[in-house]
């Protein structure tokens, strides 16, 4: 990480890199005569392209997409099996799936106001930095960078890729491997491509792809009720027959909160986000609830169709949702799994390379991952390394035991971030906050945050506990890479020589401050 603490340091600045491409009428000169104020438009027009930077252009339906479109991935489609495994009862398993939308609900308002206190994007790992230093984020940042964001995005890849094959496979059950896993690199290849081409563009594709798997979850939804309507209401006789308890219900919150996960993903874009006082809260605020009416109503649909055996039987509920109801037309549940999860692939690009971008730029990562394509406008070198780790674990046979090693890390991250809000209502309290939640919000979400740790800790003590080992590894990191300061200048000048090197490759800068 040598060279990657001073993100500008040593690098070609963009004044430097288009000295020689500057003509008069950049400055605005060769206007005399034309009117002032439409001279001054334009000036103002070239003087904000100027500016190598990202763009605030995400709007209030962007954003909400971004948030809808990352929670409904394959969640909804797989997830219910587990919880009902777990819960015992239909009716217990509606109670999970209603309180778990609650409690991500409250985690969403919590992360509204970090969102508009710190207006950083980053996510938890900006409030992590800015409310416990340098060495808690950087082990939060090591965790993510080299399991938790690449599995993750790698797995719904390759979910993505098994789907999508299912119509032209038929009842083969194997399809090749090494098929699934070139399809999987396309999608990652091409959706990168797309963000690193355009932020418009990715948004776009975002707002495409929530709509079409909003439309699919409202075809299962509308299919389910009027299944109840015709009479067959069977399956909803003594709802709680059967429920569970202790560590059993644990578990069924684990998989509901499987499903909510990725509600968090819009605050790693605060920076980006227009008007992002209002915009963000918004967002939030009408996307939690709709993803919990339509998981609500998506149970209940599923509940109606299938018996508690069936669906604890299937291995993809909406699939089979679709084959004992749409005969014929049953492909078209895993079009919509595949239209789901590629949605949800896409809104990760976007998202997620923003936390390393952020890290570099905070000297805990390379700088180069803190640079901007002059042209586009987009953090392409962060774009491109989360496809490269995100590809190499595409090849990573059991890939969900690596996920599963860091369960605990994703809730005890996100309820430090949190706690990192109830520690500055204390030591800054006149810290401006244009949203302000009752005090006792956070702290219930903080105690529930402890409590699925402590509860994933017992379930799984040796997943646990190797994710703990790997997460230490980032502790001689730190120390290493970020607080040594005196590195060797043969090191030194490598990282100056590699960095100037990629800027020219890919036309890259440091990003600039407006004036």
């Amino acid at each position: 990480m040598a060279g990657g603490l001073e993100p500008s340091k040593g690098a070609i600045s963009h004044d430097k890199m288009t000295a020689d491409k500057q003509s008069p009428d950049r400055t605005g000169g060769g206007g005399i005569g034309r009117g002032g104020s439409k001279k001054k438009s334009m000036q103002m027009d070239m003087m904000d392209t100027s500016f190598v930077r990202l763009r605030q252009e995400i709007g209030l339906f962007n954003g909400m997409t971004i948030i809808v479109g990352c929670i409904i991935g394959s969640g909804i489609f797989l997830s219910p099996k587990s919880v009902l495994e777990n819960a015992g009862s239909v009716g217990m398993s509606m109670v999970v799936w209603v309180v778990s939308g609650v409690f991500s609900l409250i985690g969403a308002l919590c992360f509204a106001e970090l969102g508009t206190t710190i207006l950083a994007s980053g996510g938890e790992y900006s409030y992590i930095l800015f409310a416990f230093g340098e060495l808690p984020a950087f082990v939060l940042l090591w965790a993510t960078l080299i399991i938790i964001n690449p599995t993750g995005q790698a797995i719904i890849a390759l979910t993505f890729a098994n789907y999508v094959m299912q119509p032209f496979v038929g009842d083969c059950e194997n399809p090749s491997a090494g098929v699934v896993q070139i399809v999987a690199i396309l999608c990652l290849a091409l959706l990168t491509f797309v963000n690193c081409w355009s932020v418009p563009w990715a948004t776009k594709v975002q707002d495409v792809f929530t709509i079409a798997k909003v439309l699919a979850l409202l075809v299962i939804i509308v299919s389910g009720l009027v299944y109840i309507c015709m009479g067959h209401t069977e399956n909803f006789q003594e709802p709680f027959k059967n429920s569970k308890g202790g560590s059993d219900i644990a578990l069924a919150f684990y998989g509901g909160l499987f499903a909510y996960a990725a509600w968090n993903y819009l605050n790693y874009l605060t920076e980006e986000i227009k008007n992002p006082y209002r915009n963000l809260p918004w967002a939030i605020g009408v996307s939690l609830p709709l993803v919990t009416i339509i998981y609500v109503l998506a149970n209940i649909a599923y509940f109606a169709v299938l018996t508690p055996e069936e669906l604890e039987n299937s291995n993809a509920v909406a699939v089979t949702f679709g084959e004992k109801l749409f005969g014929p037309m049953a492909w078209i549940m895993p079009v919509s799994v595949a239209m789901s999860t590629f949605g949800g692939v896409n809104g990760g690009c976007l998202s997620l390379s923003r936390l390393f971008f952020v890290g570099a730029r905070e000297g805990q990562l390379p700088s180069v991952m803190s640079m901007i394509q002059v042209k586009r406008k987009t953090p392409l070198p962060s774009l491109i390394f989360t496809c490269f780790l995100s590809i190499m674990y595409v090849f990573v046979e059991k890939i969900e035991t690596l996920l599963n090693y860091f369960s605990f890390m994703t809730w005890l991250a996100i309820g430090a971030a949190v706690a990192g809000q109830l520690y500055l209502r204390w030591a800054k309290p006149d810290l401006p906050r244009p949203i302000k939640l009752n005090i006792m919000l956070p702290i219930i979400f903080v105690g529930a945050c402890l409590f699925l740790v402590v509860m994933g800790t017992i379930a799984a003590p040796m997943d646990t506990l190797i994710g703990v080992l790997i997460t230490l590894t980032g502790f001689p990191v730190y120390f290493i890479g970020v607080w040594w300061k005196k590195k060797p200048k043969c090191l030194v000048q490598f990282s100056h020589t590699v960095t100037v090197f990629l800027q020219k490759v890919f036309i890259i800068v440091p990003q600039e401050k407006e004036d």
